[in-house]
């Protein structure tokens, strides 16, 4: 094996022609060493490997040609500091004028009878032909061209030809030094290429067949890395602590209290966490289901396993609003069952507090509180637990990365329990949660009515209003969500482009994108119209004590209507709203209008949930909106509509993972190349490999360069699960 180059210790201004301007063009693309530039994939290909002759190449559309200079290139002054180059070359078909502009340097580069394949746009003028600024390379009989040419992301500053120029000068510095961290019997045993060939492809390809190897390869190398880092990650947090054997895992005195029967999916939950907490292994393990499934009940038997052995349970929530719905649900149960239990969330007196606190760490069994319920006020400094066992997560992304790391370092010792009310698909929760182990929640409990849904608009506002006051005068009450809090919000949409295949994007003119519906104004205007209704609006800009007032007002029923934002989409649990209306609903996506419509239909009545569109007919709503829209119509398994989702957008929008708009080389949330859609079953495979190659290998011993690339991705990538 060739010696291994370490080409992070060479910054990208130790090449050649790279000063500082172009050093900060690079930094801005996120390239700060020759190893960041030899792993700077192109974006795209340009195939220049068709040939057409003059008279063939198809309008409006970049071809190759194979030219013959006829005439010697002349330099034209229009005015000061703009010039022309023109000349002329032909082939059997016809005669070309070729145009460079403010390109004077090229005047010696085309002797005539010298022979080039130009390409670019070949335009038609009368009986000849016209090509403006092609990309021009040498052509000689029996020296075949390179057949692809790498399209690179820009940055003011650099050019296509010297990016290529800067990665041919990279890997010539590597050479044959590629050090391959992937060990040889996995590279056989998946029929993988090696890693020099794969760089030198995906830079550089010769044929369709070997970019797609090279390919391949690389996507591999980037699941197996963060896949072994993921399981690295497990094996740390066992290694860290020791959490409480809860060997009493019979939860059938409080499975007897509940109105209803447990699903097939929530008792295979409960079965295995009942698994997980009889050992003294950390249990690491979340609960994905639809809203309204029923993971409350399994964290409440969780809690129930966790002081059946002597031990406390926390459970928290990501407002106040939601901690006090859980604290009203289950303390009465618990409280039957001879449990104490506490809310302790932020708008309480410090008295009360410091009551709570000391209860949570006293020794004597008669005056502790066993089960907590709370927010992230469970994570403050003065919160000890005398004997914690047990810390149940309620929707975990909704906690910000501090967060996320307080609470597992004060959970270190105990067993820990997520619930996620979104949908995630298989393939998505893989890497999300790859230290996790996973339960879906599939089914749905009984007597629970589906959601009629439809899609209408603006046409029908005059209808919707009639509607808005039917359901009310029967008693029930109505959600409104808007895209925007105040009008001209949002105007300028941030639609990214990350993870939609380049064959997807249309660059044709549209026409102007409907104004967004605001939640103040449309509250406002829908007052004016039917006054007879009491109306209120919430969104995320006000304070969260006032949101909380009105979502309260709203939930004990002195509101008929809340207009809101998407702040809605998690939060309090009202059986008497029957009615979701979603305005602009084509500016969300598919799992976003899921949970909007998962509010409604959680008591005995029929419910509805009506998507308006902002357009004037739906025909004039795009292909893509128009279809997504009307998925929501025809289908209700929200593990289905979420998998369509991951499709059209892609886990980085999927997820809302950073408010950044940063540009990255793909939607996948730490992938270059990877598309976990695309690339599933690779995917499996990588996975499925990483894990038996860290159980064999626990600390990757031997394994120094395979170790380093894994500590990069996951320092790159620093906001994953805690």
């Amino acid at each position: 094996m060739a010696e291994f180059t370490d080409l992070t210790k060479y910054p990208i201004g130790s090449l050649h022609g790279v000063g500082k301007v172009k050093m900060a063009a690079y930094n801005r693309l996120g390239v700060e060493s020759v190893r960041d530039l030899v792993y700077f994939f192109p974006r795209a290909y340009e195939n220049r490997s068709h040939i057409s002759l003059l008279c063939e190449a198809p309008a409006d559309i970049k071809s190759a040609v194979i030219l013959t200079v006829a005439t010697t290139p002349r330099v034209h002054l229009i005015r000061r500091g703009m010039s022309l180059l023109k000349f002329r070359a032909f082939d059997e078909s016809g005669v070309c004028e070729i145009t460079y502009f403010n390109q004077d340097y090229l005047k010696n580069s085309f002797p005539i009878g010298s022979v080039f394949r130009f390409y670019g746009k070949v335009e038609r003028v009368g009986k000849k032909f016209e090509m403006s600024s092609p990309v021009a390379e040498p052509y000689f009989e029996g020296k075949p061209l390179p057949p692809f040419a790498p399209i690179y992301s820009l940055t003011e500053g650099l050019s296509q030809k010297q990016i290529a120029s800067h990665v041919e000068a990279a890997l010539s510095l590597m050479g044959d030094g590629f050090h391959d961290c992937i060990p040889c019997d996995i590279l056989s045993k998946n029929s993988l290429c090696d890693l020099s060939f794969a760089i030198n492809q995906i830079h550089k390809p010769t044929d369709i067949k070997s970019l797609a190897e090279a390919k391949r390869r690389l996507i591999f190398d980037e699941f197996f890395k963060f896949a072994a880092g993921m399981a690295l990650s497990a094996k740390k947090v066992t290694r860290e602590g020791v959490a409480r054997r809860c060997p009493d895992t019979d939860v059938s005195k409080l499975l007897a209290m509940l109105p209803y029967t447990l699903t097939d999916g929530q008792a295979q939950a409960i079965a295995d966490i009942s698994g997980d907490m009889q050992s003294d292994v950390p249990m690491s393990r979340i609960v994905i289901g639809d809203v309204g499934c029923g993971k409350t009940v399994v964290a409440a038997a969780a809690m129930y396993i966790a002081v059946k052995n002597g031990g406390q349970a926390a459970l928290m929530a990501p407002t106040e609003i939601l901690a006090t719905q859980h604290y009203a649900d289950l303390a009465p149960m618990f409280e039957a069952l001879g449990i104490k239990c506490a809310l302790l969330i932020g708008s309480l007196t410090p008295a009360k507090k410091a009551k709570i606190q000391a209860a949570l760490a006293t020794n004597d069994p008669d005056e502790r509180i066993d089960i907590v319920i709370g927010t992230q006020a469970l994570i403050s400094d003065r919160v000890e637990f005398a004997c914690p066992a047990l810390t149940v997560i309620d929707e975990q992304h909704r906690f910000g990365v501090n967060q996320r790391a307080t609470l597992s370092k004060k959970s270190r010792h105990t067993h820990m329990l997520v619930m996620s009310a979104t949908p995630i698909p298989r393939s998505l929760a893989l890497v999300m949660y790859g230290d996790l182990d996973v339960s879906r929640i599939t089914e749905m409990p009984s007597g629970r009515q589906r959601v009629d849904t439809f899609l209408v608009d603006e046409g029908y506002r005059a209808r919707l209003d009639a509607f808005i006051k039917k359901q009310v005068a029967e008693g029930s009450q109505v959600y409104i969500v808007c895209p925007a809090v105040e009008e001209k919000e949002l105007e300028d949409d941030e639609i990214g482009l990350s993870g939609i295949p380049l064959s997807t994007l249309d660059f044709t003119e549209k026409p102007s994108a409907p104004p967004l519906k605001a939640a103040v104004q449309y509250a406002n205007e829908l007052s004016e119209r039917l006054p007879e209704l009491r109306i209120g609006f919430v969104h995320g800009k006000l304070k969260a004590a006032e949101k909380d007032t009105v979502m309260n007002r709203f939930a004990e029923g002195d509101l008929d209507v809340l207009v809101s934002t998407t702040v809605i989409e998690v939060g309090v649990n009202v059986p008497n709203a029957t009615l979701m209306i979603v305005e602009n609903a084509e500016r969300f996506g598919l799992s976003q209008l899921h949970q909007l419509r998962g509010r409604v239909g959680r008591g005995s009545k029929k419910s509805y949930c009506i998507l308006v569109s902002g357009a004037k007919s739906k025909n004039q709503l795009s292909e893509g909106s128009r279809s997504r829209l009307e998925t929501m119509t025809r289908s209700y398994d929200g593990f289905s509509i979420a998998e369509e989702d991951l499709k059209q957008r892609g886990p980085g929008d999927f997820l809302c993972l950073s408010s950044s708009r940063e540009i990255r080389q793909s939607g996948d949330m730490y992938f270059k190349l990877a598309d976990m859609c695309e690339d599933a079953s690779l995917m499996t495979e990588a996975f499925a490999a990483a894990k038996n190659f860290v159980a064999e290998n626990p600390e990757l011993g031997g394994y120094t360069p395979l170790l380093c690339e894994i500590q990069r991705m996951f320092t790159l990538q620093s906001d994953i699960i805690s």
